[in-house]
């Protein structure tokens, strides 16, 4: 195993991260994890780690706690189980490739542009990614990644529109591609990246050069396309029919994460409703797939019992928040403590992130603005104004006294809003 625990690179299981509650390493899964082996995914994270399991923003798992002696036995364990995870550089597929409205094969495409990245043997930043989206109902719209893949038209004639660098909404677009051109196109594009050194994302690129860079190589193999109209957000919580009749509820981990023993409890009463599989989506979610209808409500009411969140509106999605103090070294305020305690004073509300709350500046959780945003300094914490973790804050108070000032701010807004 590495022992070089280097921040700025992905923490994968042969190289983790060291953080304030340990080393922290992270998978992300290939195909849906059988769910016997989530289970003993769980038990290792127990054993191995401090039991912390977390799924992030772009749907990986992540397991923290772990330490130098214990790291390799918790990788060597992983390595039993059938978990197929994604190696290199990280090709992001949604995670329902069986729900109808899916118009290509995106495991297959996924795994073909990953053999073709691996054999061009480029030298890439650390997190330069590629996302491939089926189009279908939980689509990848909100990740940014630095080359984009989304298919379009119908399931007997599909195209992929091809952009680059940013989320959906900020790619620069280039035209579309026929599926069976993917892998070589892509391998050509990050070619270009990789060109421009080993730190390069395409968002430098496009920034210094634009997209004539990229044109020599898109040259002769590339149509145009349309412009792409926004798609309504992606929600992996609630029910999600499948093509077989069944459907894969989704439920998130409140502020990321769970202990392994509340997951391993899901899991295993997920199995008595016949549930096949489960797979951890982006949004911090976790779906059990093969729900039949008929189980669906019971099985979400056991979720919420767990400490999951299985409804679109509740509180602790309208808030964002890192780890913090003490399991993450940088962490100057205890994060998701405080998250979880302001959650528990705001009233149900199916609203987008309003609140930011980052153990310091480096904002991890959300490194957008949010209408407000609570920051972790030496002097206590920072209060942010329509800004992100790095805008100076207006002012600080105790941590004993946020609840109280968040309550006060909401108040004043409220008032503003409604004369």
């Amino acid at each position: 195993m590495n022992t070089t625990y280097r921040r700025g690179a992905c923490p994968g299981l042969s190289a983790p991260m060291l953080t304030g509650d340990g080393l922290l390493v992270r998978l992300m899964p290939e195909q849906p994890i059988a769910l016997d082996s989530f289970v003993a995914f769980c038990t290792a994270a127990r054993q191995y780690g401090n039991g912390t399991v977390e799924i992030t923003a772009r749907g990986s798992l992540q397991v923290r706690g772990l330490t130098p002696r214990s790291a390799p036995l918790f990788s060597s364990a992983v390595a039993t189980l059938d978990i197929a995870a994604v190696e290199g550089v990280p090709v992001i597929a949604d995670p329902l490739a069986d729900a109808p409205g899916t118009l290509v094969d995106t495991a297959s495409l996924a795994a073909s542009v990953r053999r073709a990245i691996a054999d061009a043997r480029l030298v890439l930043a650390p997190k330069v990614s590629v996302i491939v989206d089926g189009g279908g109902r939980l689509h990848l719209d909100a990740l940014a990644a630095d080359v984009r893949l989304r298919a379009i038209g119908s399931a007997q004639a599909p195209h992929l529109h091809v952009a680059l660098g940013g989320d959906a909404g900020s790619a620069t677009p280039l035209g579309s591609i026929a599926p069976d051109s993917a892998a070589d196109l892509v391998v050509r594009l990050l070619g270009v990246i990789a060109a421009q050194g080993r730190e390069a994302r395409a968002v430098d690129v496009l920034r210094e050069v634009g997209t004539a860079a990229f044109r020599p190589v898109v040259e002769g193999c590339i149509d145009a396309a349309p412009s792409l109209p926004p798609r309504p957000p992606a929600q992996a919580i609630g029910r999600h029919p499948l093509r077989d009749g069944s459907i894969a509820l989704g439920v998130a981990l409140a502020f990321g994460h769970a202990h392994a023993d509340a997951l391993a409890q899901l899991v295993r009463l997920a199995a008595v409703d016949g549930v096949r599989s489960v797979r951890p989506a982006p949004g911090r979610a976790l779906l059990l797939i093969g729900v039949a209808e008929t189980g669906a409500t019971a099985l979400a009411a056991a979720a919420e019992r767990l400490g999951f969140v299985t409804c679109t509106d509740d509180p602790r999605l309208r808030i964002a928040a890192c780890p913090g103090k003490p399991s993450c070294a940088s962490g100057l305020i205890a994060a998701r403590a405080l998250a979880a305690e302001i959650a528990r004073h705001l009233p149900p509300r199916r609203d987008a992130v309003a609140m930011h709350i980052s153990g310091c500046a480096k904002g991890c959780a959300h490194p957008a603005p949010a209408a407000l945003t609570v920051v972790g300094t030496e002097r206590g914490c920072g209060i942010v104004h329509h800004g992100s973790a790095h805008a100076t804050p207006l002012y600080h108070v105790d941590p004993a006294d946020l609840v109280a000032e968040v309550s006060r701010i909401a108040i004043e807004t409220s008032e503003a809003v409604h004369g």
